[in-house]
């Protein structure tokens, strides 16, 4: 794939997955070899940021590098200006020719239809490629456009009040714009056969085919499991908001956490293993003979040519679990943002728009989660966050923007009591977990580090044996400063819980 970084994706070379074969080499040019990396710093030593040389070459982020899939070659010849000319006889053929217009009726969707055209037109033949090279690099950079035009879109509806968003949705679809009568899937919750059978329909599937795709994007189990039981609480704390969230306590646990949901993640995570274990040899048209391998390795263009395992490695470091929480807290978010924007701008679950919404951060996650764990495993590598997963969450967040601007007087039911309480609980976990994984241990090692002095300005620092910490005598400037950090962290941890307690609703 053509990329200005060293590849950070599914291209990405690994000494088990042969990309070429020999006997397409002579197709391609022969492959100089890559200079060695320089040594950070000056010869080995680390350079401080306001000693630091600018010319130099450490200074000095790479480029993305182009890679190319060899095996089609030909497809990968730029051609720029070949399309502009064909796209600008288009766009004077369609804006100069009356009848044209006249058969699209309204001119100002034509020209809005033309401009969004143009731009894709541009992202696909100028953007930075991203991770994947297939089918071709040209797919996703429409991926990454599409992304762009739908932040803008939501930047644009985030400066206007809800009744104005209701109304700019009916100038994209006239059927919209209507009150949306309230669903409960909780009025019959006794446990038996009929019931289960009952509550089976079409939102099953797309459960199923959900975290398929969700397998697909984290590419492991424990994490995908943990979304699972994570969004069925989400759901549980937001009924008082979202009636269609109140469910029978099967239809939670037993249809959707262990029938679709697993159903779904086992089928993804088997295809995971499927492309780990596969033998990558890609052979170019002209090197296969025979129609029915032909045909095969035309459908094989649509599969990876590479994989990355994944292995999030959340208890390892801080840095890994901020990670793992981070990334938890934004697909919850992802998930919950599509029913509530749907509730707020009255649209059916099976909309157009809803489903298109789904499908488009599907395809835009896919690449922004390899570019994530490229980011946080390999920052030598990666010395910026790539272009799709900053945009992706951009995009999440201004929804969040959004809903929580245009949910202010639309859910005048408080947070039950019990939801409170059990949040609060759950983020005061998540802040303990790391203080004890990682906070406590490396005040044992500062408190070690320290130890060799015996000496001291000010009064001596007792640590009681029984935590584990050594007796030492610590400089007044360091007790003071270790003091200000514990002081710092317990006032924000009681604070945020204090304002948790306190809010009257989520909205």
């Amino acid at each position: 794939m053509s990329t200005n970084n060293p590849p950070l994706g599914e291209g990405e070379i690994s000494p088990t997955s042969p990309i070429t074969s020999p006997a397409e080499e002579s197709d391609t040019h022969p492959s100089q070899p890559e200079p060695p990396e320089p040594t950070p710093g000056l010869d080995g030593t680390p350079v401080r940021w306001y000693d630091a040389d600018r010319t130099e070459s450490y200074t000095k982020i790479e480029p993305f590098q182009e890679k190319h899939d060899t095996s089609v070659e030909f497809f990968y010849k730029p051609i720029t200006l070949t399309v502009l000319s064909v796209a600008f006889a288009i766009l004077a053929y369609i804006a100069t020719t009356q009848d044209v217009l006249e058969e699209g009726r309204d001119k100002r969707r034509v020209g809005a239809y033309a401009a969004i055209a143009s731009f894709l037109l541009f992202g696909i033949i100028q953007f930075r490629d991203g991770p994947f090279i297939r089918p071709h690099p040209v797919f996703w950079r429409a991926v990454l456009g599409v992304n762009l035009l739908y932040e803008l879109a939501l930047v644009f509806l985030l400066f206007q009040d809800l009744d104005s968003a209701r109304k700019m949705m009916t100038y994209l679809d006239p059927n919209l714009g209507k009150p949306l009568p309230e669903k409960n899937y909780a009025d019959n919750c006794e446990f038996t056969a009929r019931n289960v059978w009952d509550a089976i329909d079409i939102f099953c599937l797309a459960h199923a085919l959900g975290w398929f795709g969700k397998a697909l994007i984290l590419r492991d189990y424990w994490f995908c499991w943990i979304l699972s039981v994570a969004f069925e609480f989400a759901e549980y704390s937001l009924q008082h908001q979202l009636p269609n969230f109140a469910e029978c306590w099967w239809d939670h646990w037993v249809l959707d956490v262990l029938v679709c949901n697993w159903l779904g993640t086992y089928l993804g995570m088997k295809t995971c293993q499927f492309f780990e274990v596969k033998h990558y040899t890609w052979r170019g048209l002209r090197q296969t003979r025979g129609l029915r391998s032909k045909t095969r390795r035309v459908i094989s263009q649509f599969s990876p040519a590479d994989w990355t395992t994944f292995k999030w490695e959340g208890t390892t470091d801080f840095m890994h679990y901020f990670t793992v929480v981070a990334l938890l807290a934004v697909f919850l978010a992802a998930e919950l943002n599509p029913f509530y924007l749907k509730t707020l701008l009255w649209m059916e679950p099976d909309h157009p728009f809803v489903i298109a919404r789904l499908a488009g951060v599907f395809l835009c996650a896919l690449p922004a989660v390899r570019e994530l764990y490229q980011y946080v495993n390999n920052p030598k590598k990666a010395v910026r966050m790539g272009q799709h997963c900053w945009l992706l969450l951009a995009t999440i967040g201004t929804e969040v923007l959004a809903i929580t601007k245009w949910s202010k007087g639309q859910f005048p039911e408080p947070l039950p009591v019990a939801v409170k309480w059990a949040w609060i609980i759950g983020a005061t976990l998540l802040i303990l977990y790391p203080t004890v994984r990682f906070g406590i241990p490396n005040i044992r090692r500062y408190l070690r580090k320290h130890q060799w002095k015996t000496k001291s300005k000010g009064a001596t620092i007792s640590v009681p044996a029984s935590l584990g910490f050594p007796s030492v005598k610590l400089p007044f400037c360091c007790r003071l400063r270790l003091a200000l950090q514990i002081l710092n962290v317990t006032m924000r941890t009681v604070i945020a819980l204090l304002i948790l307690a306190n809010s009257g609703d989520i909205s």
